[in-house]
């Protein structure tokens, strides 16, 4: 049955980053299940002051093919009220909701609040965090308010399937896994991307992709590959990600630990376009986490065939079985060493590479569109 959608949230003209490329990513999935999609996204997303990358917009053209409105003023209650009204004129069968932040629980849920009084649209949130990274005392009350006008939900963890049963316990939802990253290009020859970024051959890379947050646990990282037991290793470190954060103290750990030669920062947003010859270029993916959900970082190096390294928090551990398709280890810089020295003295690459390819079956869009229908299928029984 062809269904009307207005997937609200952030979508060009916005940069490509998890959500973004999420968002349009699943609006093409449910195009080709036979549905209308329509996106509202953002006119302002945050506050200048409030961002701490360079630039929120991005550079390159709109999607093709794409319904895409850009209607939504994140602060200003006046355009929640006007949104909310147009939506709820619309009749859309149902509103898909990205929710990731409690600063948007005041514009995301009043706007959910106003569409719903149309009595025929349904509201599903997919959440990618229910509490948040860095918590604040009115996170709560802010992720209440959303999620109390919402009818059912999709998480892309268990952890936060978890969280969000403190709101809304008996409310329809589902976890489903995060799905491939798979626009982004097809994977390219190791020789090719060492190429591409100008690369010496002669050594073998890791990688830490992504916004640099401090929840991230890049000082980790660092801190682990500053020992010296890795040194009998050609191996270097790239960096490829904007700070979200200072990063004096980052770039103080590869002072204190004699690193410069040994780690490449490319630390500027790394466009689209790039993606495929940083995870070509990489061994394995390494995502040192102080705190996580999901991570799409994980669904591109799935879609690139890589190995990788996660700490078991939040998510993170559910998608990646250790010592099948790379390690699950304990938070922490001792346990990121052991690993990066076991994956290299004891040559794993070809092995996790294998499974990868077999693993990531799972994580198809066809299945996180079959996961909305199921949910709405809920809504709807009630």
């Amino acid at each position: 049955m062809k269904r009307k959608i207005i997937l609200l949230g952030t979508i060009w003209p916005f940069r490509s980053g998890g959500i973004a490329t999420f968002n349009e990513r699943v609006t093409r999935a449910l195009i080709d299940n036979g549905d209308e999609v329509i996106n509202y996204t953002f006119s302002l997303q945050y506050p200048s002051f409030l961002f701490p990358g360079k630039t929120q917009l991005s550079d390159q053209p709109s999607p093709e093919g794409l319904d895409i409105r850009i209607k939504v003023n994140s602060i200003n209650p006046f355009n929640w009220l006007k949104v909310g009204q147009e939506i709820k004129r619309l009749k859309p069968d149902l509103l898909l909701v990205r929710y990731w932040t409690p600063f948007m629980a005041p514009c995301l849920g009043t706007i959910a609040k106003i569409v719903r009084k149309n009595n025929h649209t349904k509201v599903i949130a997919i959440a990618d965090n229910v509490i948040p990274h860095e918590k604040h005392f009115i996170d709560n009350i802010l992720t209440r308010y959303f999620t109390n006008h919402c009818d059912g939900f999709i998480t892309m963890s268990r952890a936060v399937l978890n969280d969000l049963k403190q709101f809304r316990p008996l409310a329809p939802m589902v976890y489903t896994p995060h799905p491939l990253y798979d626009i982004f290009g097809n994977i390219v020859p190791r020789e090719q991307a060492l190429k591409q970024l100008n690369l010496n051959p002669d050594f073998r890379y890791l990688l830490f992709f992504g916004f640099i947050r401090d929840y991230k646990g890049l000082d980790w990282l660092l801190e682990a590959f500053g020992d010296e037991k890795l040194r009998q290793f050609p191996v270097k470190l790239i960096i490829a990600g904007e700070f979200y954060t200072s990063p004096e103290k980052y770039l103080k750990i590869i002072r204190e630990k004699n690193l410069t030669d040994h780690v490449i920062l490319r630390t500027d947003f790394i466009a689209d376009q790039e993606v495929a010859n940083y995870f070509g270029a990489a061994d394995m993916v390494v995502q040192p986490y102080k705190s996580a959900t999901q991570s799409g970082v994980t669904q591109i190096a799935f879609h690139y065939n890589k190995p990788m390294l996660v700490t078991d928090v939040g998510g993170l551990g559910e998608i990646i079985p250790h010592g099948k398709v790379g390690y699950v280890i304990n938070p922490g810089p001792e346990a990121i060493t052991e690993a990066i020295f076991d994956f290299y003295y004891n040559d794993r690459s070809d092995f996790f590479t294998s499974n990868v390819i077999s693993e990531k079956e799972k994580f198809s869009w066809g299945t996180m569109v079959e996961t909305i229908e199921i949910v709405f299928d809920n809504i709807n029984k009630l």
